[in-house]
């Protein structure tokens, strides 16, 4: 499948990401992104993913999906890739944004899963074809996710995590941001308690997710 190159001016630019302040001019993607992306969420978290967390991720990803809500994330391991595999396991469309280039697969283990995305959904960058994963690159790489969904959903992380920067871009582009629940006490609910603490909404379930895109979308 060719890689495309859409830029601002395109009627198929993603309209929630045209809405955010300073867009990219360009984006190029592999795969189909389709108006019904538009209901989207992103479901982010710790590359060093709990079991704690991958038990919340497949209950929010499930719950999101059976209501045909695209899942939004980074591609990154742990909770990134076991939330677009829940997805597309649920028959669902799922939206890889890249830290690299679209010709550059990272994590190179997630080959298969960066096919797979393509069949159900897209991969998205916004750098270059031969574009390395720099560290830099994925703080844009975030604000593309935040940008691509309607609210954000944070499973996890440590208080020093680039999950919250995908949190503070949403928040700063008035997305909502919703942490979950779990053991206050354990490591990886540093970043959601930190949220909650700075205005981010508590999700015990999915359904506090659907509840809000409710009032903000027919679904």
């Amino acid at each position: 499948m060719e890689i495309k190159k859409l830029t601002l001016g395109d009627k198929q630019y993603p309209s929630l990401l045209k809405t955010i302040s300073s867009p990219p001019q360009h984006i190029f993607i592999k795969g189909t992104i389709e108006p019904r992306d538009a209901l989207a969420v992103a479901v982010v978290g710790s590359r060093n993913m709990t079991a704690f967390g991958k038990a919340k991720t497949k209950q929010f990803v499930q719950a999101l999906v059976k209501e045909k809500v695209t899942i939004v994330s980074g591609m990154a391991r742990g909770v990134d890739t076991e939330a677009h595999w829940q997805a597309l396991k649920n028959g669902g469309r799922t939206i890889a944004v890249l830290g690299s280039g679209l010709d550059v697969i990272y994590p190179p283990e997630n080959k298969n899963l960066y096919y797979q995305i393509i069949e159900n959904g897209a991969v998205v960058s916004p750098f270059e074809m031969g574009t390395k994963p720099l560290p830099k690159n994925f703080l844009a790489r975030n604000r593309i996710i935040a940008g691509l969904s309607l609210a954000v959903v944070v499973i996890e992380g440590l208080r020093k995590s680039g999950t919250l920067s995908t949190a503070a871009h949403a928040a700063n582009e008035g997305r909502e941001v919703f942490a979950v629940s779990g053991v206050t006490n354990a490591p990886m609910a540093q970043a959601s308690n930190w949220l909650v603490k700075n205005g981010a909404q508590v999700a015990n379930s999915a359904e506090d997710v659907l509840e809000y895109l409710s009032t903000v979308i027919n679904i």
